[in-house]
C-alpha cells in the first residue's frame, strides 16, 4: 500500500520502519512544516494519524473528503466523536480510531472487562488505576486508561465514575475509580489495575516494552482497513470470542 503518515515524531518514524518492513510505501510525511494541504491524496492508499488532539480533526476531515482511509491514533479529541462519525457516515468514509493499537493492549482491554465484570459481585474490593508514560506525553490520563476506566464501569455496575490526579491516588467516594497519572523520563508505558481487599489483592498490568508494538498495530490496522468503509475501532481488527 501507499501509506501517507500524517505526524512524522517517535511513533510516525517507528511506523515507517515497520511499514517498510511490511511491503509498503510511505507517499507522504506530513508536518508542521509540510501541512496536510500539501498531500496529493490521489498518491494515498490509505493515512495514519499520530498528531496532536487540536491537529486530529481537522486532518480527518481532509483525509474523508479526499475519500482517503485513515487510521487515527492520537487521543483526546473524543469530544468530536459524533460529528467525526456523521462525517464519515454522509460521505461514505473509512476510519479506524483507537486509544491504543498494541495487540497486547487490545487484549488486555477484553481481560479487563472480564476481570470487572467478575469483581461486580464482590463489593469488598476497591479498584485503582494507574498508568505511567514518559514525560513528552501530552494528554492526562492517557487515552488507554481513559479506556480502561470506561470499561471498568460499563462491566460493573456498582462503580458509575471515576476521577483522576496526576502523580498521587485520589481519594474516592463509593461507587468511585481512582486513576492516577505518573509521567517519568523515557518510558513506553504501563497500566496497572489494583483490586484490593482486607483479604487480597489482584493485579493487572501491561507494560509496553518500546513503541514498537504501537505502531505494528497501526500498520496492521491500516492493512485491515484499506477497501473497506465506515467507522471502526481496533476491537474490530481483533475479534475475541466469548
Amino acid at each position: 500500500m501507499r501509506i501517507a503518515l500524517i505526524g512524522y515524531g517517535k511513533m510516525g518514524k517507528t511506523i515507517e520502519e515497520i511499514a517498510i518492513q511490511r511491503g509498503h510505501e510511505i507517499v507522504a510525511r506530513i508536518t508542521t512544516l509540510n501541512p496536510i494541504d500539501t498531500l496529493d491524496f490521489n498518491e494515498v492508499d490509505v493515512a495514519i494519524e499520530f498528531t496532536a488532539p487540536h491537529f486530529a480533526v481537522q486532518h480527518i476531515e481532509a483525509c474523508i473528503e479526499h475519500h482517503t482511509p485513515v487510521v487515527v491514533g492520537t487521543t483526546a479529541w473524543n469530544a468530536q466523536l459524533d460529528y467525526v462519525k456523521e462525517l464519515v457516515a454522509s460521505n461514505e468514509g473509512s476510519l479506524l480510531y483507537a486509544s491504543n493499537f498494541s495487540i497486547g493492549v487490545n487484549m488486555f482491554f477484553d481481560i479487563n472487562k472480564r476481570l470487572a465484570k467478575l469483581m461486580s459481585a464482590y463489593n469488598s474490593y476497591s479498584v485503582v488505576l494507574e498508568e505511567t508514560h514518559h514525560t513528552e506525553k501530552l494528554d492526562s490520563p492517557s487515552g488507554t486508561a481513559v479506556s480502561l476506566a470506561n470499561d471498568i464501569m460499563l462491566s460493573n455496575p456498582s462503580i458509575s465514575s471515576w476521577v483522576h490526579e496526576d502523580e498521587t491516588i485520589p481519594e474516592t467516594k463509593a461507587g468511585q475509580l481512582g486513576v492516577v497519572s505518573y509521567r517519568k523520563p523515557n518510558v513506553p508505558g504501563t497500566h496497572k489495575i489494583t483490586y484490593s481487599s482486607d483479604i487480597d489483592t489482584i493485579e493487572l498490568t501491561h507494560t509496553a516494552h518500546s513503541r514498537n508494538g504501537f505502531a505494528l498495530g497501526a500498520v496492521i490496522a491500516a492493512e485491515w482497513l484499506f477497501g473497506k468503509k465506515g467507522i471502526f475501532t481496533m476491537q474490530d481488527v481483533i475479534k475475541f470470542e466469548e
